[in-house]
């Protein structure tokens, strides 16, 4: 694209870490615009998992769509600056993890700038190294919802 944010292009941000729960109630919660760069032979990232449903721990409907996704869609969010205002919205990414791949839809913004509040269901802001994804993309990578690595993965993904 021309012009727009290209925050994911940058070389200088760092991934920050996952916000503590309690960063709401003590107002000490890490706010960042930009995400690291994006590789094409794979960009490093935590896979956390996320509620795409109506009443879901996502909060409101998908910012690309304006729509829910159920729990057998392969959906994803992505942190502020890779979700890049949106130009990857209804766009496929390929997350590698746990020795498997699959191919996600990008639905939503995990956002690293804003939260605690009720449009972000109360979570405090997203780190800016997150893929956030459906218990789909977990299960289409072989994970199970009673194993140690279900909820916080390292993965690498690439535009597919």
């Amino acid at each position: 694209g021309s012009g727009g944010n290209t925050s994911d292009n940058g070389n200088t941000c760092p991934a920050t870490s996952q916000n503590s729960d309690t960063c709401c109630s003590s107002n000490t919660c890490q706010k960042v615009s930009c995400s690291p760069r994006v590789l094409s032979s794979g960009t490093k990232a935590t896979l956390t998992v996320n509620s795409f449903v109506r009443g879901g721990d996502g909060g409101g409907p998908s910012e690309c769509d304006g729509r829910y996704h159920s729990e057998n869609s392969l959906v994803v969010a992505l942190s502020t600056g890779w979700y890049s205002g949106g130009s990857r919205c209804g766009r496929k990414i390929q997350i590698n993890g746990n020795g498997l791949s699959t191919l996600a839809t990008v639905v939503d913004e995990c956002d690293s700038e804003n939260g605690c509040d009720s449009e972000h269901a109360g979570q405090p802001p997203c780190a800016n190294n997150i893929v956030d994804g459906s218990r789909a993309v977990w299960a289409a990578l072989g994970v199970s919802e009673n194993s140690d690595m279900y909820g916080f993965m390292d993965v690498t993904w690439q535009d597919a």
